[in-house]
């Protein structure tokens, strides 16, 4: 039987150096903990010496004696004198770093082994109640796990470390001056105030039933991924466009695609479903949206009732394999928590979920679009423009969401208030509400307001855009304003 990975001479060099000089602890307590260590009693007394400098106490080899001077573990190690022996034999406190790097890289490596054997065991087991998929989705999250320990260059920088990174983030945004900062919607009125969609963003996109939010995220991930010509290279052309990884937990990927279809190719999605194509021209359109279509890197994942965890290991996958830049999640409401909260505490679930999608944005440095449910309370309104207070569970997510937008469609309040002639009221008079009506729907007809409620690094206001319901798509209005404070 193969011995696990170790290296006793670091441990023992290290504890030594701890010691010897408490500063030692400080340098390697960040990332290493008592569990790192192979040796069980160095385990112990590297706990010891956490407890006592975590109280503020020397912790050398004559104040830890009594603790160990009757420990069974040391009878074959000369007792507590073992503790003065290391000691003696310490490494300086220089390399103390170092021989911490190499104890957690062990460690981490023996995590590894024992993912792999507990990976085997149960695609062996007969008895087992998970799938192979939700093997692979355990298996996944333990070695996220791995990875987040993995990680031990964390914790504090410098001032001056963190402002030379900001000011290379000013002069890239100098030299696209005019252009977004961020991966483009291709909305340029939505452009405009948002700077694009910003990387390590939580954008929250809000609406009620057939306010169009889904069609507004799609348009915006098939726009991102669109390539666009940006100069010249040599004598190639260089293109810029943008991975995008859209989880769609209500749609399957095949109805996603039919409503991308029917936006790209300008024929109506009941059309295509039904197979209704009027010519040979429309099916040439057909299939030249679906080249142009499958030319885009956009990659849809339709697992209904998703939990946090599975989606934050996809998404890291899919960022390893083909790179990432932008994540839709469609919609936050039918996620998964973890079990702790799930069919008890809702609010707390969804709190759960709101901050897990955020470490994601910060985590792999990219923006993430999440669309959300608005309460009932908006139709018990007269005035049905949606407000921060209408997002259900708003709190959490009004909390944790860099950007919080609304899809608002007048057009489709209006068409359901036709004005009726009350009693007692005069032709005249009603024929005025009606004319007032049918000019307030003429105003509105095909157009939608993105409403940006909160912006953590930017101002709030009101877009307006083309809504072609018939594709549902979304587009530029060629006089698109921002009204401000909107």
């Amino acid at each position: 039987m193969r011995t696990q990975p170790h290296n006793l001479e670091a441990e023992q060099a290290l504890l030594g150096a701890v010691l010897v000089n408490n500063e030692a602890f400080h340098r390697v307590s960040e990332f290493l903990k008592a569990e790192h260590f192979f040796e069980p009693v160095h385990q112990r007394i590297f706990a010891a010496c956490a407890e006592r400098i975590g109280r503020g106490q020397l912790a050398d080899a004559r104040s830890l004696f009594h603790l160990f001077d009757e420990d069974p573990a040391l009878e074959g190690l000369d007792g507590a004198k073992y503790l003065g022996r290391i000691a003696r034999a310490a490494e300086t406190i220089i390399n103390a770093v170092s021989f911490g790097q190499i104890i957690h890289d062990l460690a981490v490596r023996r995590g590894l082994i024992g993912v792999g054997e507990e990976m085997v065991l149960r695609a062996y087991d007969p008895q087992t109640a998970e799938t192979a998929s939700e093997q692979i989705e355990m298996a996944e999250h333990e070695l996220f796990g791995l990875a987040q320990e993995g990680e031990v260059k964390s914790g504090f920088r410098s001032f001056p470390t963190v402002l030379s990174s900001t000011i290379r983030l000013v002069e890239s945004a100098y030299s696209k001056v005019g252009e977004v900062t961020g991966v483009p919607s291709r909305l340029d009125s939505l452009d405009r105030i948002l700077g694009g969609l910003q990387p390590s963003d939580l954008l929250i996109l809000a609406g009620r039933p057939s306010m169009g939010k889904t069609a507004l995220a799609v348009t915006i991930a098939a726009n991102a991924a669109t390539q666009k010509a940006i100069g010249i290279d040599g004598e190639r052309l260089k293109h810029e466009n943008y991975t995008v990884g859209v989880f769609s937990l209500e749609m399957s990927a095949e109805q996603l695609a039919m409503r991308l279809l029917s936006a790209e190719a300008q024929i109506a999605s009941d059309e295509l479903r039904r197979g209704q194509l009027r010519d040979d021209r429309e099916w040439q359109r057909v299939v030249a949206a679906s080249q142009a279509l499958a030319a885009r890197p956009m990659f849809i994942d339709d697992t209904p009732a998703l939990s946090v965890a599975a989606l934050r290991s996809r998404a890291r996958r899919l960022m390893r394999m083909e790179g990432l830049s932008l994540l839709v999640v469609d919609y936050l409401q039918l996620m998964r928590g973890s079990s702790a909260y799930a069919g008890t505490n809702r609010v707390q679930e969804v709190s759960e979920i709101t901050q897990a999608l955020k470490a994601i944005a910060k985590e792999l440095n990219i923006p993430v679009l999440a669309l959300s449910q608005l309460s009932r309370a908006v139709e018990q309104r007269e005035d049905k423009r949606p407000l921060l207070s209408d997002l259900r569970e708003s709190g959490s997510i009004e909390q944790d969401a860099d950007v919080v937008m609304f899809v608002y469609r007048e057009e489709y309040y209006l068409t359901r208030s036709e004005p009726q002639q009350r009693e007692g009221e005069s032709l005249e008079k009603f024929q005025i509400r009606q004319n007032e009506w049918m000019d307030r729907c003429n105003r509105s007809l095909n157009k939608a307001d993105i409403i940006i409620a909160k912006q953590r690094n930017g101002p709030i206001g009101t877009v307006q855009v083309q809504f072609d319901a018939r594709f549902g798509r979304f587009r530029n209005l060629e006089t698109a304003e921002y009204i401000e404070g909107g």
